[in-house]
């Protein structure tokens, strides 16, 4: 889980990917690239006091984070390492995209680096989303979830898989998922709109779902989300909280991607009607009015391709963290200028006021990206795991400084 940042200002001040208004580039998404998008509306605020990290690694030294703050490699040549899970015993459960795989990295010694990478299941179809309940792995692929009991004792004889449901869509297009249970124990299941811009009659598409944890009782549990590929629950308010990625071919800085709560059942975020809580869509947007959608508590980088977020519930971090939300920026794929490539935080102080910093950057170098953040994950000690499907790698940030 994570949280917001209000670190003492010092000498050392980086203003992050400044937007620029261009038009975006009309070729059709790849089913490789999230559909991420640009929106003016969530231009990036200064960091507070980033510094070059102390880093033997040449690519490590490369990322600037807040002042007390360290990052290392928790696992390297996870291939192609997407969404992440925890169970109780420490073992990080990693899924992937285009390699198929899901992995374990358990640390069994506590030592910040995985012990070793055992793959538990290969040739899957885009098993991107991975959640644990009672011991059991859930593993998320296009159109069905399946279940590994007793993970933990056997992950290098993992049982064979029980199909929990298997009646998805089938369109790859934004068909990879992120899943995790709620609090009403209920496994949330998103499935992205099949296309960019398009309206479907079946109500799964484009929405959050939920299903009891045999599988049973699927239902919507919000409409109008073109894409989220990350989402938590508040930790106080236990409301749910979720990203969602905007659609392409409106230029390099429309529409925002966005920050959506979503504190009961039915609510409606616009999509593919309005986007961001104030911008009609050109084709679909017709005879609508986007007060009668729920708009986003914070507009993000448009195309900054959001997906993974957590609220910060850890110690380690000084306290301004705590219940604040760090966010994955995968990038950007069609955008003139690149954006994203990083890991922001949305934080909330005292007074109610927001704001959308970046925490840790430079995986972009002079417009060349070598990394793109996908997930983060909270451990018990309180640093922040962050998880990179280009460099196939887990990276550990942890905090050495004066809290």
């Amino acid at each position: 889980m994570k949280f917001p940042l209000s670190l003492k200002m010092g000498a050392s001040l980086l203003v992050l990917l400044g937007q620029l208004a261009c038009s975006s580039n009309s070729g059709k998404p790849d089913a490789q690239e999230e559909g991420e998008r640009t929106s003016a509306a969530a231009q990036d605020t200064v960091s507070e006091e980033v510094t070059e990290q102390p880093a033997t690694d040449a690519d490590l030294a490369k990322i600037t984070l807040p002042d007390g703050f360290q990052i290392s490699y928790y696992a390297r040549n996870v291939v192609n390492a997407r969404s992440m899970a925890l169970g109780p015993d420490g073992t990080l459960y990693v899924g992937s995209r285009d390699k198929g795989s899901v992995y374990a990295l358990p640390d069994k010694n506590k030592d910040g680096k995985v012990d070793e990478i055992i793959t538990i299941a290969s040739g899957l179809k885009m098993p991107n989303g991975v959640a644990l309940r009672n011991g059991a792995l859930y593993v998320a692929e296009i159109s069905r979830i399946t279940r590994y009991d007793n993970i933990a004792e056997n992950l290098k004889n993992p049982p064979a898989p029980k199909v929990i449901y298997d009646k998805f869509p089938t369109e790859e297009h934004h068909g990879w998922k992120y899943i995790a249970f709620g609090p009403d124990d209920k496994l949330y299941v998103p499935v992205g709109a099949p296309c960019n811009i398009c309206l479907r009659k079946e109500p799964v598409f484009a929405a959050i779902n939920r299903m009891n944890p045999d599988g049973s009782g699927l239902e919507v549990f919000a409409s109008g989300v073109r894409n989220t590929v990350g989402f938590d629950w508040h930790p106080q308010t236990k409301e749910l909280w979720f990203t969602d990625n905007g659609r392409d071919l409106m230029g390099d800085n429309m529409p925002p991607d966005e920050l959506n709560r979503a504190p009961k059942k039915g609510m409606h975020f616009g999509y593919p009607f309005c986007h961001a809580g104030e911008t009609l869509d050109p084709e679909f947007g017709k005879g609508k009015n986007c007060a009668d959608y729920t708009a986003p508590v914070q507009k993000l980088n448009p195309h900054g391709g959001t997906l993974g977020m957590e609220f910060y519930t850890g110690n380690m971090f000084p306290e301004m963290y705590k219940n604040q939300i760090f966010i994955a920026e995968h990038g950007s794929w069609n955008r003139s200028e690149k954006i994203g490539y990083r890991v922001s935080l949305f934080r909330t102080d005292a007074q109610g006021k927001s704001s959308f910093v970046p925490f840790a950057a430079g995986w972009l170098q002079n417009g060349k990206e070598w990394g793109r953040p996908v997930d983060v994950e909270v451990m018990p000690d309180g640093s922040l795991l962050v998880s990179d499907d280009m460099n196939d790698a887990i990276y550990r940030i942890t905090y050495t400084g004066n809290k």
